[in-house]
């Protein structure tokens, strides 16, 4: 990705994606109660795969873009 929009873009829906996954993390290793999810292992599976995406996003948004040159 090459503009920075798009980059930064990219960084925030990746943070957001991994946030989100760390909270279903955590309800499914019922750290977090209160909800349906809590201490159901399913959800911190789906929640774990969510951080794992969501810092890929990252990593691609903040990786350096190419020079272009030959």
């Amino acid at each position: 990705m090459q503009s920075r929009i798009g980059r930064i873009a990219l960084v925030a829906v990746g943070l957001v994606v991994a946030i989100v996954g760390a909270v279903f993390a955590g309800q499914g290793l019922n750290l977090i109660p209160g909800s349906t999810m809590t201490g159901d292992r399913t959800w911190l599976y789906v929640g774990a795969v969510m951080v794992v995406v969501g810092l890929i996003l990252v990593w691609l948004g903040l990786r350096r873009a190419p020079s272009g040159r030959a």
